[in-house]
């Protein structure tokens, strides 16, 4: 999945691999058939050369359409990128020594300062020299 940059944001595209061309390592179209903006088609074919050189050509609307139609029979096929978004929610209770965590992040249950605002001779916790 590429992006191409129209109306001030990048917008995810369908991705196509050309049959490479002469003098090129690489030849890619990416495919924005509406900007969520403008409404605008837009074509975008990078190439690379073998000495590095990224060159593209970059067409909109009926152009864009003309265009597209031109390079259709060169498509070898479609990018596709795998969706990570659904993960297992598996969550092990043990920690590296093999004790079970009891702590899941919650502060609430932390007992650090707590004292410090309790009166320690009302509680007894003080015993005066007699």
């Amino acid at each position: 999945m590429g992006y191409i940059h129209c109306c001030g944001a990048l917008h995810k595209t369908r991705t196509f691999r050309l049959v490479p061309q002469q003098g090129y390592l690489i030849c890619e179209v990416d495919l924005l058939t509406k900007c969520p903006t403008c409404g605008h088609k837009v074509v975008q074919l990078t190439r690379i050369t073998s000495e590095g050189d990224v060159v593209t050509v970059r067409k909109k609307n009926k152009k864009a359409e003309n265009f597209f139609n031109r390079i259709r029979k060169n498509i070898l096929y479609e990018i596709r990128h795998i969706n990570y978004t659904n993960y297992g929610t598996f969550y092990l209770n043990y920690n590296e020594y093999g004790v079970i965590k009891r702590c899941y992040s919650n502060l609430s249950n932390m007992r650090l300062g707590r004292d410090e605002n309790i009166d320690k001779k009302s509680l007894g916790v003080l015993k005066l020299n007699p």
